[in-house]
């Protein structure tokens, strides 16, 4: 069993997958290839901006930004790549190889490869490569997620959640912690916005000039 990825340098690297597993932090490199872009597809492959590791994360579906979006707020998961490595294995008469979707990192340290399929039924050929990847992923302490459809309504509530997490909103450190003076104990919002206002007033050194017409 072997596995291909791209080393510090850029330049591909074949390496036993029951070493390289242990050793080589795959959340951290780069695509082993870009994603197609095929002809007739509404979305086009494209980049997504990570809360979680604070960089881009390479996508190739609509399923697969959806996947990479809500896996950015799961707080199981620290590191996230797009298609960083490629499996390889003898079948019964030829090579095989498999380059899944992403590669995540948990908290815990384990790391995890994912697909993401579409809204329709698995096909058999799906489901067998699913059962011959979760194999090669348990022999080495990972785990393989193959990840499905999405409820709606939690869909749409993420996506919109999700720009928020741009640290372009995320405020000053003087609106942060005035924001958890106010909210230290459980209180109304329109209390909580107003008391957030009065701190951030009283954080500014107060003017010792007299301000009119003529400045």
């Amino acid at each position: 069993m072997d596995v291909l990825f791209r080393a510090a340098g850029g330049a591909a690297e074949c390496s036993r997958w029951s070493s390289a597993a242990a050793e080589v932090v795959f959340e951290s490199s780069p695509p082993l290839k870009p994603f197609p872009v095929r002809k007739g597809k509404r979305l086009a492959p494209g980049w997504w901006w990570s809360a979680t590791t604070g960089r881009l994360v390479h996508y190739g579906s609509a399923a697969m930004r959806l996947h990479v979006m809500l896996l950015d707020r799961d707080p199981r998961v620290s590191g996230l790549a797009a298609r960083p490595l490629e499996l390889r294995w003898h079948g019964p008469s030829e090579v095989r190889a498999h380059a899944p979707q992403l590669m995540l990192r948990l908290a815990d340290g384990q790391g995890v490869l994912a697909d993401c399929a579409g809204r329709g039924e698995l096909s058999r050929r799906q489901r067998s490569l699913a059962a011959v990847v979760g194999e090669i992923c348990a022999a080495v302490g990972w785990r393989y997620w193959l990840l499905g459809p999405v409820d709606s309504i939690y869909r749409r509530n993420v996506t919109w959640l999700a720009g928020y997490r741009h640290p372009r909103h995320h405020g000053d450190r003087l609106l942060a912690a005035a924001l958890q003076e106010a909210f230290a104990e459980p209180a109304p919002l329109s209390e909580g916005v107003r008391r957030v206002g009065e701190i951030r007033w009283s954080c500014f050194p107060r003017c010792s000039m007299r301000c009119g017409r003529d400045g």
